[in-house]
């Protein structure tokens, strides 16, 4: 395909959604609704056909030596795909923010002045190998009434292709267009360009993915960005932690889920917790993470034989690993990790374990994130996990939206203005 074509393609893929989007805009919640259950059942009656195409994604990204950590995020089983059904089912649930009065106002002239919650029109979502963003972003866009173009990675391709045909096959019955969910089912880079700066038909892109993606998406979009997701995540075991519960969340924001944005890359430990280190190594090591620490962590596990780790450098404590590879960091007070953290953390979800109240509080009020934790893993900055049903994405930008975004920061708002003949 030309560079000619493929514009024409990709563009009159988001003119449809445009013009799809004024109809979804102003249309009843319980219609939404309606359609958003029809694409959950459409998901499960489209299973077998959604598993073979997820399969050939599989089969090819393992031909290509993709990590089979970055394998895991790609993957569809039965479980997710109810996850998925499950998302949309709770999308349902929440109250429709579209038409929301954030504010009246009555001026002294009788101009009766109203804040009002409306869609953003039409979002583009760019992002890479998981294809339950591509289900979680078209329910969250319709529920907000807005149309939305994806743009996924090309490892997912026939999978997303797969889901998007079910969706849409669900939305036949429905009052929503058809166009209100579209796919860009080319996989050059420059569709992407395209669409990040076609300004006069998208109103918003959300890239979601790792550093290089979004940092292309800002260096090069004309229309605006809600910044997402690499998460260079911290635990802070305090001196005064319990360390039972210290070595279940240091499991847990490690080891349960490495491959995604809120798993721990960098653990930072209190000298005086010292004694804990070799245990949780081990632990770690068990479960199959490289272990790379500082000096000090050396010789604290120096005295241990069969816990031999390597040097971490500046490096592996500015890395999103999204794998089972850690760097471990040990201070001499909390004010030492959250230097830490402010040097090396991307202002996404950071956790301090301690019973030390005050130690609490200091890392909760200065630690500079979308997400800070008193003694529980990072792994619950989700939007599923906080109550919103499913997330676009987790914004570490400070405008318009932080961390997971549900149905509230997919719209913005516009001021209605009742007169009865006023005049400036």
């Amino acid at each position: 395909m030309s560079q000619i074509e493929l514009k024409e393609t990709v563009l009159a893929k988001a003119q449809a959604a445009k013009k799809a989007a004024r109809v979804l805009g102003v249309m009843p919640a319980d219609d939404k609704n309606k359609a958003l259950l029809a694409m959950a059942e459409s998901l499960w009656k489209n299973r077998e056909s959604i598993f073979a195409a997820n399969a050939e994604d599989v089969r090819e990204a393992r031909e290509n030596g993709i990590p089979e950590t970055r394998i895991d995020r790609l993957v569809l089983t039965e479980k997710r795909l109810q996850d998925m059904m499950e998302g949309l089912r709770q999308i349902v649930e929440l109250a429709d923010p579209v038409g929301e009065t954030l504010e009246t106002i009555e001026r002294p002239n009788g101009l009766l002045i109203e804040k009002v919650r409306v869609p953003f029109g039409v979002i583009a979502m760019i992002y890479e190998s998981r294809p339950n963003v591509t289900v979680d972003a078209a329910g969250l866009a319709l529920k907000t009434g807005n149309a939305v173009v994806l743009r996924g990675g090309k490892e997912a391709l026939r999978s997303n292709i797969a889901l998007v045909d079910a969706m849409r096959e669900g939305l036949a019955g429905s009052r929503i267009p058809l166009e209100a969910v579209q796919l860009i089912d080319r996989t050059e880079r420059e569709s992407v360009d395209i669409l990040i700066r076609a300004k006069d038909v998208v109103d918003l892109v959300i890239p979601r993915g790792g550093a290089g993606l979004i940092q292309r998406v800002i260096e090069n979009a004309l229309v605006p960005v809600i910044e997402t997701g690499v998460g260079n995540c911290h635990v802070y075991v305090d001196e005064a932690a319990d360390f039972d519960k210290a070595t279940r969340i240091v499991l847990n924001a490690k080891t349960q889920r490495p491959s995604v944005c809120n798993a721990m890359e960098t653990l930072l430990v209190h000298e005086q917790a010292g004694k804990w280190l070799p245990g949780i190594v081990y632990a770690l090591q068990e479960r199959g993470v490289e272990v790379r620490g500082c000096r000090k962590t050396q010789e604290i596990l120096g005295e241990t034989q069969c816990l031999d780790i390597s040097f971490a450098t500046e490096e592996d404590y500015a890395t999103e690993y999204l794998d089972l590879i850690l760097a471990i960091k040990v201070v001499s007070k909390v004010e030492e990790a959250i230097e830490h953290i402010e040097r090396y953390g991307t202002r996404h979800s950071e956790a301090i374990v301690t019973e030390n109240q005050a130690a609490a509080e200091k890392f909760l009020a200065e630690v500079d994130a979308a997400a800070v934790y008193h003694n529980a893993s990072t792994r619950f900055t989700d939007g599923f996990e906080f109550g919103f049903g499913a997330e676009i994405g987790i914004s570490t930008q400070k405008l318009h939206a932080r961390g997971p975004m549900g149905l509230r920061e997919l719209t913005s708002y516009k001021y209605i203005i009742r007169g009865t003949g006023q005049t400036r």
